[in-house]
């Protein structure tokens, strides 16, 4: 076990006089880069070595799974051993746990499933087809993100009113929405916090339980959280224990999904006795790019102002270049890293380039592809996401859940197995009017057959292979009661529905889509002595930070929402310009305008060593170009802090001094560019192009054969098609240049 002096070395004083502070509300307010993680955890092994708190005394909640391995991971570092008992999660993961303890007291049951965004949207569908709206009036994710929002609010229907006929659509799906989650034993990600509150609330001698069980309950990214996560930790407070929440209001980005800020403000009005500790020593950065960061910061209200400073020296200027369009700013970024990647100066996992919106990454990923350079894109297309991964996982649900009738309507013909729309709704009629689960029909038929007394219900042929399937539910279900390894149910599930066969095409597409099944495989070995409820949680609760792979040596592309949390030696951001950073949509709101001033500081403090700034004076929109004004932002970066590196930026005759430009950014006009002492002759009007590979027409390629083409875009004066190839997938092709036949039907 290791001793006081060991525990302490290493800190500095703010950090030693927030692990060792005296049980209490505590409030720690840790810049960027300060060691907050460090604090967490010394903190936890503080209160076990030297305070003798039981470790499942404690509980530490934080918002990623992968900050939570690390936490735990270096908790147990501290220790020499796994602290046994201590619950240390998301707040999600830690409400399914009380939920799924607390099963008794809720109206479902303790094999619930959690719903992600799909399966909710699907539900929604399914809730719109059953009131007869249109779907086409009514958007499916429009009314989801409405009710997410109600959620976030702790508003349930009866407590909405409806002022318009839109609310009224909105309030009577999501009732009806509630009652599907519930006849599908099911909950959504809003269900497991608002349930914990409701839980709390109805049943005061549970609330009593939790709250006395834990003496220390400490949070992580504290400005993150929302209506009710601060219910739950007030919840838990009531006993007199001690809080331990460590946050940073400027760096709070999330508002979009319920984050708030200002329950910083609320801990401290709520706990009028608590300590307030700021951690201003920043471990990552150069000083001029923690001054560029307080700089834009300074100007947001409602925060307690910070002194960052570091002891990594003052570092290397901010580089500012001004790109005549959007498409010479990525050809900018891409060309500066392979430049210096060559070079051997960075390496490609040492840089991020960021963004305020993930349509911005087009034209990087274009710019990337032509300087053959290679890099991951965080967020875009997550691997939980991908049709077969999610395939794979609704069978698992599935027999962990027969109730689960949107998992059932996804795979009950994934593979094809000749059961169709009209028969599955048939079997989910049946099913309903006789007050049972479309599973517990499968299940019997799967035992019967024939002798059922559901199989009449259906045509002989399509009651058969009803019954075939619910004849492999069964036995997979007899597996987890054997208690078979999760491996060994996963193997037996490919094997039984021949879905390499199926997914894999002899195409580059579907070998990578069996590969990610087997990725799949991969994570399930973690869990076979944990379980497919684990798993599936695991699953369930997985963030696009969670899917960043490690130790990949490619530059990351990523928004500056995903950046949270990281670092890069190397760092570009991209898009400075109103209506970009800041975003259009915040340009007449107070509240949203400081939220986008805390991206801009948390892309700027994620650079340790350099920071890039790239903006355009034009970019391209439909069918055109737009002409842009730099982000009103830019302004409050001292001149000081910044150089201009000249690299491709064409010279602007007419432009003041670097100092006086970065003093008056807001004030500047974009003036037609000049190259030297040549001015470009102004643009000729070009006559129209004409379309001639309009989505869904078929085309051959002289190399590639035939394909689908998808979309078609005209632009630059031609039209850029893409196409599914039957042979090689996806390609995005210049029409003039490709020498595409269309294919005649």
């Amino acid at each position: 076990m290791i001793t006081n002096t060991d525990f302490l070395s290493g800190l500095n004083p703010q950090q030693k006089q927030a692990v060792t502070a005296q049980p209490g509300h505590i409030l720690v307010l840790a810049g960027p880069g300060s060691g907050k993680t460090r604090v967490l955890t010394h903190r936890i092994a503080y209160l076990i070595t030297q305070f003798h708190l039981p470790p499942d005394n404690i509980l530490a909640v934080t918002f990623t799974n992968k900050a939570a391995r690390v936490m735990e991971s270096r908790v147990e570092d501290l220790l020499g051993e796994k602290p046994r008992g201590l619950w240390l999660g998301t707040f999600h993961a830690i409400c399914a746990r009380i939920l799924r303890r607390e099963a008794d007291h809720l109206p479902f049951g303790s094999n619930f499933v959690i719903y992600d965004e799909d399966d909710q949207q699907s539900l929604v569908k399914t809730a719109l087809r059953e009131l007869n709206i249109d779907e086409k009036m009514y958007k499916a994710a429009s009314i989801r993100g409405a009710i997410s929002a109600a959620k976030n609010n702790m508003q349930k229907p009866e407590d909405l009113t409806s002022r318009t006929y839109r609310e009224e659509v909105n309030l009577r799906v999501y009732q009806r929405y509630q009652e599907l989650l519930r006849a599908n034993n099911a909950v959504d990600f809003d269900d497991l916090l608002n349930e914990v509150v409701n839980l709390f609330e109805a049943k005061p001698e549970v609330r009593e339980r939790y709250s006395r069980r834990f003496g220390e309950v400490l949070v992580d990214e504290f400005q993150d959280t929302n209506t009710a996560q601060y219910q739950i930790l007030r919840h838990l407070a009531l006993s007199g224990n001690s809080m331990f929440v460590v946050g940073d209001e400027d760096q709070s980005i999330y508002r979009w999904r319920g984050a708030d800020y200002r329950n910083v403000q609320s801990f401290e009005r709520d706990y009028p006795d608590c300590q307030k500790i700021l951690l201003e020593q920043n471990y990552r950065s150069t000083q001029t790019v923690l001054d560029a960061a307080r700089a834009v910061i300074d100007h947001n209200i409602n925060r307690t102002p910070k002194h960052l400073f570091s002891d990594n020296g003052k570092g290397e200027k901010i580089i500012l270049n001004d790109l005549m369009d959007d498409k010479m700013e990525a050809d900018f970024v891409a060309d500066t890293i392979q430049k210096n990647i060559k070079a051997k100066l960075w390496k490609g996992s040492d840089v991020a380039v960021m963004y305020r919106t993930n349509a911005q990454s087009r034209l990087l990923e274009e710019a990337f592809l032509k300087a053959r350079l290679p890099y991951r894109l965080v967020g875009a297309q997550r691997f939980y996401g991908r049709r077969e991964v999610k395939d794979i996982i609704a069978y698992l649900r599935l027999i962990y859940n027969p109730s689960d009738e949107v998992s059932l309507t996804r795979v009950i013909n994934v593979p094809t197995r000749g059961i169709g729309d009209k028969s599955v709704s048939t079997l989910l009629q049946y099913a309903h009017n006789l007050k049972l689960s479309a599973g517990d029909v499968l299940s019997e038929l799967g035992k019967l057959g024939q002798q059922s007394q559901h199989f009449s219900a259906f045509s002989g042929s399509i009651g058969i292979k009803l019954a075939d399937f619910g004849s492999m539910l069964n036995s997979w279900r007899e597996s987890i009661t054997k208690g078979f390894p999760l491996t060994r149910l996963f193997q037996q599930i490919l094997d039984d529905i021949r879905y390499e066969e199926y997914i894999d095409d002899a195409s580059e597409e579907g070998h990578q889509r069996w590969e990610n099944v087997l990725e799949l495989g991969k994570i399930a070995t973690e869990f076979d002595d944990r379980g497919l409820d684990e798993f599936l949680e695991r699953l369930a609760l997985v963030s696009d930070q969670d899917t960043l792979a490690e130790g990949t040596e490619a530059p990351t592309l990523l928004t500056l929402h995903a950046a949270k949390g990281l670092e890069f030696a190397v760092v570009f951001i991209t898009g400075l310009d109103d209506g970009v950073l800041p975003h259009s949509r915040s340009l007449d709101d107070p509240e949203e305008m400081a939220e986008e001033r805390r991206l801009l500081y948390v892309g700027i403090t994620r650079a340790k060593e350099r920071l890039y700034i790239t903006r355009a004076d034009r970019r391209s929109s439909y069918g055109g170009y737009e002409n842009c004004t730099p982000s009103r932002f830019l302004r409050d970066i001292p001149a000081t802090l910044v150089m201009n590196s000249g690299i491709i930026m064409p010279t602007r005759t007419s432009r003041p001094s670097m100092e006086r430009r970065m003093e008056n950014y807001s004030n500047w006009s974009t003036p037609s560019p000049t190259y030297g002492s040549f001015k470009p002759a102004p643009r000729q009007s070009k006559p129209p192009v004409e379309q001639r590979f309009p989505a869904n027409c078929r085309v051959r390629h002289e190399v590639w054969g035939e394909g689908l083409v998808v979309k078609s875009v005209l632009e630059d004066g031609d039209e850029t098609v893409d196409v599914f190839f039957d042979t090689v997938g996806f390609k995005r092709l210049i029409a003039s240049l490709a020498k595409l036949e269309i294919v005649k039907k």
